[in-house]
This record gives C-alpha cells, structure tokens and sequence, in this order.
C-alpha cells in the first residue's frame, strides 16, 4: 500500500501509523494508537522493575585495633543486613604503620567469618586495596531460602488482609444501602394537650 493511501486510512480510524520494520522490503508498518501504546509498555516496565529483587551492598568499616564490643556490634549489623537479604563488604582500614602487621587484619576477617558461617557465604575472598583489606559476603543459601519464604509469608499475609480489608468496606456499603428502619411515634404527652390560654 502506497504511504499517503496507508497515511489517510489510518487518519480516518483516528489511529497513528507506526513503522515496525524499516530494514524489510517493504517497509513494515501498523496502525494503532501510539499514545497508547507507549503508556502500555510504560506499565509493563514499571511492573516488571517492581518485581525484580534489587540486592544492595552495605559497608562495614573496622581497624585492626577494634575492641571487642564493637566487633560484635558490627558482626550484628552484618548479619542483620544478610538476613535482609543484601551483601556485606566487610573493610579492614590500616593507618600508619598498621599495614606492616596485614596478618592482623586476616585474622580478623577470618573471625567475621567464623562467627557468621550459619548465614554468610565468602563471595569475594579477602584482598589488599591501597590501604584497606577487604572481602565481600553474601547470604548463605539456607539463608536466601529463609528470605524468600518470609518473604512470600509477608506477601500472602498483605492479600490477606487487603481482601478482609474489601469485605469490610462491602459490608458497610451493604449496611448504609439498606433502608433504615421505621422509627417509632415519638410525641409525648406534653405535646398532645391542647394548651390553655
């Protein structure tokens, strides 16, 4: 079809003409609203980011001299956000002359992951960079399976109670559609005598 006659047609469906294909012999191309069509696949976007995991890496910082209250702090933390279900990097920060005694800061990281081994899983073996060692943990995959059926429990649980949450509106809308009852003659005494003048 020739491109005004293809142009005039879709001008008369009150549509938009689209080319799908330019590289084929013809070109290929459609009538449809395009507005709409762009709003569509807008959606489908947004729906699918909504259900992608998004896995975040969260830093914790610590010094071959740390003490032992605040290791076990930060070992907290580090759990607390594997059991979120994100990753850990786990820093070691030398100053000084610190960085001659590196087996200290091996020795320390072999600690966080001795007290972590029931959530954690090594993903990036401890390494040297400048002045910091560090090493990246994710969760383990017991973990991840935990994660994931809290996670299906909380969303069960949000369908649950968004249903309870409609009947209950449907109820009240029942309720206030319904006719009210008759009420009873409420006059009294007082009222039906005839006043004296």
């Amino acid at each position: 079809m020739p491109i005004d006659q293809a142009l005039s047609y879709a001008q008369q469906q009150g549509l938009d003409l689209v080319e799908v294909s330019p590289m084929s012999k013809p070109p290929v191309c459609k009538v449809m609203d395009y507005g709409k069509f762009k709003y569509e696949e807008k959606k489908r976007a947004n729906e699918a980011k909504k259900k992608q995991a998004v896995i975040r890496i969260k830093e914790v910082k610590m010094r071959p001299k740390t003490e032992d209250h605040d290791y076990d702090f930060k070992v907290n933390n580090i759990r607390r956000f594997l059991e979120d279900g994100d990753k850990a990097r786990v820093t070691i920060m030398f100053r000084g002359r610190e960085i001659t005694h590196k087996e200290i800061g091996q020795n320390l990281l072999s600690d966080v992951v001795a007290d972590l081994k029931d959530a954690a899983v090594i993903e990036q073996t401890p390494r040297m960079e400048g002045r910091q060692m560090f090493m990246v943990l994710a969760p383990s995959p017991k973990l991840k399976a935990q994660i994931a059926a809290a996670a299906r429990e909380r969303e069960k649980a949000s369908e649950e109670s968004k249903a309870a949450k409609a009947a209950r509106q449907a109820a009240k809308q029942a309720s206030a559609a319904s006719p009210a009852s008759p009420s009873a003659d409420t006059t009294s005494d007082e009222e039906n005598k005839p006043s004296s003048s």
